[in-house]
């Protein structure tokens, strides 16, 4: 992970965001929404290029995951969702079942 943006969430997104990743989604019913156009993604549909993983400042239990995300349509953006304890579980299982080769760790 990259210094700049290894210790918060925040500036991971800034990053991402000049590069081109602006959209922002939300999960709904199996589903992952375009905030802006309200176009909706199934796991195959969504490409990861990247996550990070991060612990809370005050509390190593507030755990998150930063998804970088671009979809089959071209839609570039951030997910950013609770993981371990806190994790909503069917958020969870939407991006274990994104296709492994759709999982491009760069």
């Amino acid at each position: 992970m990259n210094d700049a943006y290894a210790k918060h969430e925040k500036d991971a997104i800034d990053e991402f965001e000049k590069k081109g990743y602006t959209a922002r989604y939300r999960y709904e019913n199996d589903l992952l929404i375009n905030l802006e156009t309200h176009k909706n993604y199934k796991p195959v549909d969504v490409t990861i290029v990247k996550e990070f993983r991060y612990e809370g400042m005050s509390n190593p239990d507030d755990l998150s995951i930063l998804y970088i995300i671009e979809t089959n349509d071209g839609s570039k953006g951030t997910f950013l969702m609770a993981y371990g304890p806190s994790a909503d579980t069917d958020t969870a299982l939407f991006f274990k079942n994104v296709p492994d080769e759709n999982y491009h760790r760069k």
